[in-house]
């Protein structure tokens, strides 16, 4: 079972890495997509973005019981910026709708169709090592100091994202033949979040999540994504996503980019694909991200005495 959509930090957060940050907001759009990590920073208080996209899905199972899988997916994810900078919170959805054909024997069909996973959550900016103004500040003294390798670069911005899936009865991509209950209702997930935007345009993203735990099929999810900015415009990424479940466990590797079509609207494109055949998969997929942007600027007190 593929997890839900996490997601990949890419152009507003990737002019942090030569500019700095001085807080959560950004004046491009900060989406995660196309990746499945989530960046560690939030979108800025008052401003609304959602974040969607469709896929094509093609899995294949070769060894022991053999099917293929055909369909199509859609993904969301709605975020919202309020009270703090440091502070997100968001609804995530990854519904599928597929036919599943088993070929041993005489062979059947069966069709499916839920969501794979549906959750709410909160995710707050615990470290922000970028917030210092003096983070990068030019040495007028040294060129080896101002673009030499630094230790703290290795510092990373820490999240966690905290939350809760809702899984409805007799969901068939989450059901365990070797459980006796199934999954259904409300169950916790945990996030780790950690992000370094190196210069030059590169930004690592790092998510490890427990996902239903407590459940019969609790997941462990890690996933290492590394984005690039080619220009001010188009961002290429490479991510790998590794699962560990009782009930599945895989390697996915997805590779994509973005093109930035204006401050606050982003289009994408992804493949993902994997080394085994218990199943093969491969997906396509596209999406776009938007925002409305209310956020204001605070003034600070002494500003608004003078």
């Amino acid at each position: 079972m593929l997890s839900k959509r996490s997601t990949t930090s890419l152009l507003g957060l990737l002019f942090l890495s030569s500019i700095g940050s001085q807080a959560q907001y950004t004046n491009l759009i900060n989406s995660n997509r196309p990746g499945f990590s989530q960046g560690a920073f939030a979108v800025g208080v008052n401003v609304i973005q959602l974040e969607t996209g469709l896929s094509m899905i093609k899995e294949e199972r070769v060894p022991q019981t053999p099917y293929t899988v055909e369909g199509i997916g859609a993904e969301f994810l709605v975020r919202y910026g309020l009270l703090w900078e440091q502070l997100e919170v968001q609804i995530e959805g990854m519904y599928q709708n597929d036919t599943k054909t088993y070929q041993s024997g005489a062979g059947f069909e069966t069709d499916r169709a839920n969501f794979k996973s549906l959750t709410a959550g909160v995710k707050y900016l615990i470290y922000d090592p970028y917030k210092n103004p003096n983070y990068d500040a030019i040495n007028l003294r040294s060129y080896k100091a101002n673009h030499g390798f630094k230790w703290k670069h290795l510092i990373p911005a820490v999240s966690v994202l905290a939350g809760i899936n809702y899984d409805t009865k007799d969901n068939p991509y989450i059901y365990n033949p070797f459980a006796t209950e199934q999954v259904e209702g409300i169950s916790p997930l945990v996030r780790i979040i950690t992000q370094n935007n190196f210069k030059g345009g590169w930004v690592l993203v790092t998510n490890v999540m427990m996902d239903r735990i407590g459940t019969d099929i609790s997941d462990l999810h890690y996933l290492i994504t590394l984005t690039h900015a080619i220009n001010t415009k188009w961002v290429v990424f490479a991510e790998t996503h590794g699962i560990k479940s009782d009930l599945y466990a895989d390697n996915l590797f997805r590779f994509g980019g973005a093109y930035l079509w204006n401050s606050n609207f982003q289009i994408d494109t992804y493949a993902t694909l994997n080394a085994k055949d218990t199943p093969k998969v491969f997906n396509l997929g596209m999406g776009v991200s938007y925002r409305l942007d209310f956020h204001r600027d605070k003034i600070p007190a002494n500003a608004e005495q003078q």
